[in-house]
């Protein structure tokens, strides 16, 4: 789900998780990987409790691509200024 419903809430959604992932990006510019091992590692460690694959990482950054929250400059995910 792109976004939240009655029954999905907002972690759940691609909207949600692209919010975890401007968060992140915020710190520094980072790869697609480095963003998936520190989801995973938050995953583990309850800092983010719903689970993503793969797929939905892409997705959102996809989505936030496409609203121009973000660009790729060298293999590293940035935010627009």
């Amino acid at each position: 789900m792109i976004l939240p419903t009655k029954h999905t809430n907002f972690e759940q959604s691609l909207l949600g998780y692209g919010c975890y992932i401007l968060k992140n990006i915020q710190e520094d510019a980072l790869s697609v990987d480095d963003l998936w091992s520190i989801y995973q590692k938050d995953l583990i460690i309850g800092k983010y409790t719903a689970k993503h694959n793969f797929d939905n990482l892409l997705l959102t950054l996809s989505f936030l691509y496409s609203i121009n929250a973000i660009f790729e400059e060298n293999g590293k995910i940035k935010l627009c200024s």
